[in-house]
């Protein structure tokens, strides 16, 4: 009988072990259960080719829900403002500029602190209108995630971009 109890225990944690580091994906195959996961889907979907539009509900399914998004802008006056909308809200705005133009941004550096389930990263982006084009822009995105015991959600995120007066510190372009 101690045999059987010790083996009927050994299985379960095997199978508790195996649950708990089981990947999680969403419908499109993004891989939300690690941070490096969650990361590589939150710059694909963004990446997008001229003509097309981005995938709002890829999208939505990295993000908890009715998420709010940021950005800093500095208008022709030189002063420097924050938008904040819902996802969708920045979906909208943004589709027209990407279907004309097209859109790709890759993560360059990235720096994260966490503590328990909550993590904040910074990520270092540069972006291109095509895939092989010169670079168009360099800055920071903010991101908020959730990790909830299986997957991690993107909370929020903020981005400003690098400019005149703004330059991208060194320790945010360190690997």
């Amino acid at each position: 009988m101690r045999k059987l109890t010790l083996l009927l225990t050994f299985i379960s944690c095997i199978f508790i072990t195996q649950q708990s580091s089981a990947q999680v994906t969403t419908k499109f195959g993004d891989n939300v259960s690690t941070l490096d996961g969650i990361m590589k889907a939150y710059y694909d979907v963004v990446t997008v080719k001229k003509g097309e539009k981005a995938s709002y509900e890829r999208d939505s399914l990295l993000h908890w829900p009715n998420v709010n998004v940021g950005m800093t802008s500095v208008g022709k006056s030189g002063k420097l403002s924050f938008r904040y909308m819902s996802l969708k809200e920045f979906h909208r705005l943004s589709d027209p500029y990407l279907e004309k133009e097209g859109f790709y941004e890759r993560e360059i550096s990235r720096k994260v602190d966490h503590f328990g389930a909550i993590y904040h990263v910074f990520s270092t982006y540069e972006s291109r209108a095509t895939a092989e084009g010169p670079v168009t822009e360099r800055g920071i995105n903010s991101i908020e995630l959730y990790f909830d015991g299986a997957r991690f959600w993107i909370l929020g995120w903020f981005y400003d971009a690098e400019r005149k007066g703004n330059p991208i510190p060194a320790e945010y372009l360190k690997n």
